[in-house]
């Protein structure tokens, strides 16, 4: 099962996909692909406010790129969480190393490669992603590349995904089921 969530800047997206995780892994464990790089102490108080709020039964897998690699370290019939998108969509076109950089269709045909490899091994799946149409988007090339191809990453995960979460204070709409 693939399910996608999203919602605006701390929204409260990240425990709702968690407790999708939990609730799919029942007794097992969970597999968090994490995404972020930690280049400054905010984002470090992030990462460990996470990381103290999965405690248990939580095995970290850290993925800034290559989620396909960390999700092919996930047992079969296992329940997996991917936070976050946006971030790994970042480093996607604009590279997390030095010549790291993809295009806009190796970074979906990787995201592709994902979905298949955790349906053909019946995971759950669980990607969470920031929704960036809530903001005014600066007039730079740049800023609007990576808009344009998060949005798309959206538009293609939402059609390919069993469930689709929008996070509003919290609070979970289930747009498809």
């Amino acid at each position: 099962m693939i399910v996608f969530v999203s919602g605006g800047a701390r929204s409260g997206k990240s425990q709702v996909a968690e407790q999708r995780v939990l609730s799919a892994a029942g007794d097992a464990n969970c597999y968090y692909i994490a995404t972020a790089t930690v280049d400054d102490a905010e984002m470090a108080d992030r990462v460990s406010r996470h990381q103290a709020r999965r405690e248990g039964q939580w095995v970290t897998l850290e993925a800034p790129l290559a989620i396909d690699q960390a999700i092919a370290q996930v047992p079969d019939h296992h329940a997996v969480l991917l936070d976050c998108l946006t971030l790994w969509a970042g480093q996607v076109l604009f590279g997390a190393e030095p010549n790291e950089e993809f295009s806009d269709e190796q970074g979906l045909a990787l995201l592709d490669r994902c979905l298949r490899d955790a349906q053909e091994r019946r995971l759950t799946l669980v990607i969470v992603s920031n929704d960036l149409n809530e903001e005014l988007i600066p007039d730079q090339p740049v800023t609007w590349r990576y808009v344009e191809f998060i949005q798309c990453l959206h538009r293609w995960l939402a059609a390919q995904a069993d469930s689709v979460l929008e996070v509003i204070a919290g609070c979970a709409v289930e747009w498809k089921r």
